[in-house]
């Protein structure tokens, strides 16, 4: 779904050049500058790691309301003070991190787990810390992908975030709703080896974005918006698509009414990454962080003013890229709502057992097979078909059923798997096997009020 124009490949208008600003000033040591060869052969050697898929883990993000009165906004302080007992060394016993994000979400990162009831073991443990020290505090995670009643300021203020508020203010209001009030559950798993089997990178990296629309709708759970139905049961994957497509949507090529798959998706990646436009540009302080209007990556590497970038500001511009399925050594998927209570251990048990387990994974690929017209990935208009109607779309509910079917028969056959085994059971039956998702409990919520 990528934009295949270079940006760089036309020079600005001269009346533009002397306002642009220096580029490739900010931190960095040593003489690392790089050619656009060079970058290419760092995006495809960093960004997916080959090996023996093992290992998994799983970032969850919550929006934090007062307990007392849900529409306060949460002063800064009062979170701080909540969270600063967490930092220190052993305060999670899981291993967990701790980190911030604009709007005053609070993400928790696992430690990379060798299985996946090691990983949910270890997230639930400093999930009922992070709970218990927010309780005392009076304050409470929200279980939706969406702040329902209003949006929040943004709390942190740092040169990215001013300079990524104002690079997205350019585009409309979506990346500000997209900063402040919205969360995830997202899963990571390794990226794959280097056969052409169940286990290789081509064929996870392909099965990960087979499966992106089946996870989004299943686990949708953003229906409501300053207290009102949005029409859509993943506003948050909704307001994703608003935001700046060229570093928001899948990275694959596009033709009409599809998406294709490159032969390497290092390929794919690299291609992506070096034609996003450049979000931020770090520089020394008290220098903006803000980038020039319209220029890549790409377009940096073969500028015709300012230096060209170092390695680190390579490293960083990959960080500002937000596809569904993110490669970054392992695959990061991205597009799952936040849970109600500790319902994200389903999606966890979920996506590693489609990807990882080769049964499930068989299953899962015939499973998504009717959404591909064809092709060897759904079709490009599913994305918001899945946010917009959930399981409950006629194309979309028998492979969301499939998948969670497969799943539960694949960890049925793991002892130390059962009560997962069971949670997705009984999450299939609560809401797959009855054409809803986690959202439609939101508007029965907003209908009996």
């Amino acid at each position: 779904m990528l934009d295949e124009r270079d940006p760089g490949a036309t020079a600005p208008p001269r009346r533009l050049r002397p306002a642009a600003p220096a580029l490739g000033r900010g931190p960095g040591t040593g003489d690392d500058r790089l050619c656009e060869r060079d970058a290419e052969a760092h995006i495809a050697r960093v960004c997916f790691t080959a090996g023996t898929p093992e290992r998994v883990g799983v970032e969850l993000e919550w929006l934090i309301r007062d307990a007392r009165d849900p529409t306060r906004p949460v002063p800064p302080a009062t979170l701080d003070a909540a969270l600063a007992p967490l930092t220190a060394p052993g305060a999670l016993p899981g291993g967990s991190t701790l980190t911030r994000e604009p709007g005053g979400q609070v993400e928790l990162s696992s430690r990379p787990a060798p299985d996946l009831a090691t990983c949910v073991r270890d997230a639930a443990a400093d999930c009922e810390r992070l709970r218990a020290a927010l309780a005392d505090a009076g304050l409470g995670p929200v279980g939706s992908g969406l702040e329902p009643e209003r949006l929040q300021p943004r709390v942190l203020d740092s040169p990215r975030y001013r300079a990524m508020e104002d690079y997205f203010d350019r585009q409309g209001v979506a990346g500000r709703v997209m900063m402040r009030a919205t969360a995830s559950v997202q899963v990571c798993v390794d990226a794959g080896d280097d056969t052409d089997g169940p286990s290789g990178y081509r064929h996870r990296w392909q099965l990960a974005h087979r499966l992106g629309p089946v996870l989004v709708a299943a686990f949708a759970n953003s229906a409501l918006w300053r207290g009102r139905p949005t029409g859509w049961r993943s506003t948050r994957q909704a307001v994703w698509t608003r935001i700046d497509p060229s570093r928001t949507r899948p990275a694959l090529r596009e033709r009409p009414g599809h998406e294709q798959a490159d032969g390497d998706p290092r390929a794919a990646w690299t291609r992506y990454a070096l034609d996003a436009p450049l979000l931020c540009v770090r520089r020394t302080p008290p220098a903006a962080w803000s980038a020039p209007p319209g220029r890549s990556f790409r377009s940096w590497l073969r500028g015709p003013y300012g230096e060209r970038p170092r390695l680190a500001d390579l490293d960083y511009h990959l960080s500002t890229l937000f596809p569904p399925v993110r490669p970054r050594g392992w695959l990061e998927l991205r597009m799952i709502d936040t849970q109600p209570g500790d319902g994200w251990a389903v999606p966890l048990a979920v996506v590693r057992t489609l990807l990882d387990d080769p049964a499930a994974a068989e299953a899962a690929h015939l499973a998504t097979e009717p959404l591909t017209g064809g092709g060897p990935l759904p079709r490009a208009d599913l994305w918001l078909r899945a946010a917009r109607h959930g399981p409950a779309d006629p194309l979309l509910g028998p492979a969301v059923l499939a998948c969670l079917a497969a799943a539960e028969s694949a960890l049925a056959r793991r002892p130390a798997d059962a009560p997962l085994r069971r949670a997705v059971g009984a999450f299939a039956a609560r809401y797959a096997e009855r054409g809803r998702c986690p959202a439609d409990d939101q508007l029965d919520a907003a209908a009996r009020s």
